[in-house]
């Protein structure tokens, strides 16, 4: 086997050549000649633009940044194992183990999948924005509009000076209990804090809030540690109207990502207008 065959561009060819559309919830379109995913469909799976692919795959880009190489394992559906041997084929350290977490295991994936066309979002456990599917960005707004690092349920909760333009939800949305919500997501973040101290990310987040937001630094001082599990939204879309949703929110105990959905009762109206939702398109 030569060298070529094991570099990074080589590597990601392989892995995007051994998925279909259907692994990761995609139509299969029109005839193929290859089973595997078209570049222009891992593409959009990461985020990252079509030429950007060719360029790794053919070796003219070979120094990703991490926050590529996290979107790339994703979209690939990459074990933890072969997540950090793309880290280091593209010449980075692996994330560290005691460190947050923001790759989605394969199995956590299928289980997206097979959510069809329902609004679902995974965050990580510091409430950054990790991985969507096209209903949340038709329901709430696009979040790939938004800079990675600010695609944070924290940061557009609780804003502060100099903090991003843009919020994580473009349209607005009413809680019926906006402060027990927001009472949960601090309690939660605190309980992130004890299981990842030494995590430099976490750690400047909540720096950051406490200095810039009142709101924070006193639920934060109030001491409550738990878990965020379920609420009750009204999103205000422009086209279609008010639509009010469940929210849930999946908790896995081993990488402590969180699955948030958006459901309506079945044959309600709030459920088919999250189906307009979905034809009215991405805004």
């Amino acid at each position: 086997m030569s060298a070529d065959e094991t570099a990074l561009g080589a590597t990601i060819r392989a892995w995007r050549d051994r998925l279909t559309p259907a692994d990761v919830g995609l139509p299969a379109g029109r005839a193929r000649r290859a089973a595997g995913l078209r570049r222009e469909e891992l593409a959009e799976l990461a985020g990252v633009s079509v030429d950007y692919v060719v360029r790794l795959e053919q070796g003219r880009a070979s120094t990703p940044s991490a926050q590529v190489v996290s979107a790339l394992a994703r979209a690939l559906r990459l074990s933890t194992q072969q997540r950090d041997h793309l880290y280091r084929l593209a010449g980075l350290q692996p994330p560290l183990d005691g460190m947050i977490n923001d790759h989605i295991p394969p199995g956590m994936q299928r289980v997206l999948t097979r959510l069809g066309e329902t609004p679902v979002a995974v965050f990580t456990a510091d409430w950054r924005l990790a991985w969507w599917n096209r209903s949340w960005a038709a329901l709430l707004g696009d979040p790939s509009v938004i800079a990675p690092a600010d695609r944070s349920l924290i940061k557009s909760r609780f804003p502060v000076p100099g903090g991003p333009s843009r919020r994580l939800a473009a349209l607005p949305i009413v809680s019926e209990n906006r402060a027990a919500s927001d009472r949960a997501i601090v309690a939660d973040l605190r309980r992130a804090s004890a299981r990842y101290p030494g995590d430099p990310r976490l750690a400047a987040l909540i720096r950051r809030t406490l200095d810039g937001n009142a709101q924070f630094a006193a639920l934060w001082h109030d001491g409550a540690v738990g878990g965020h599990a379920e609420d009750r939204k009204t999103i205000r879309h422009p086209d279609i109207g008010d639509v009010t949703v469940d929210c849930d929110v999946l908790n896995d105990s081993d990488t402590d990502l969180k699955i948030v959905i958006y459901t309506a009762a079945p044959g309600s109206e709030d459920a088919t207008k999250l189906d307009l939702a979905l034809v009215a398109g991405v805004r």
